[in-house]
């Protein structure tokens, strides 16, 4: 592991990153909000499946 490299490699790539403008922050939050909203209601039809099905679940 060769720290110097490392880390002129770390600061090259924080040179080229660049905030995000608003439009590109409210878009990325939205799609995230909806994933994370999907993967809840999945989860929230597995229980209610697994609740409903006799000798299965809790």
């Amino acid at each position: 592991m060769d720290v110097p490299y490392d880390l002129n490699s770390y600061i090259r790539v924080l040179k080229l990153a660049s905030t995000p403008s608003t439009e590109e922050f409210l878009q990325v939050s939205k799609i995230a909000g909806a994933g994370i909203l999907l993967i809840g209601f999945l989860g929230f039809l597995i229980y209610m499946i697994m609740s409903l099905l006799p000798g299965v679940g809790v």
